[in-house]
């Protein structure tokens, strides 16, 4: 996900998307866990795309 359009996203919709690939990234590591996960990649991509929402969100003013 690129930052532009993060950036672009209204505070509502990046709550929201903060939620949701939270939970797709659990959803991930539990199937790491149990060794059915072909791309590992994902986990790191989602924490990544959490942190950069998570920074617009910091940088927009909304806690």
């Amino acid at each position: 996900m690129l930052y532009k359009d993060i950036k672009a996203k209204s505070v509502e919709e990046l709550q929201t998307l903060v939620v949701d690939l939270k939970a797709e990234l659990w959803t991930l590591r539990f199937k790491n866990a149990t060794g059915s996960l072909d791309q590992t990649h994902k986990i790191n991509e989602i924490r990544k795309d959490i942190a950069k929402i998570l920074t617009a969100l910091n940088e927009k003013g909304a806690n």
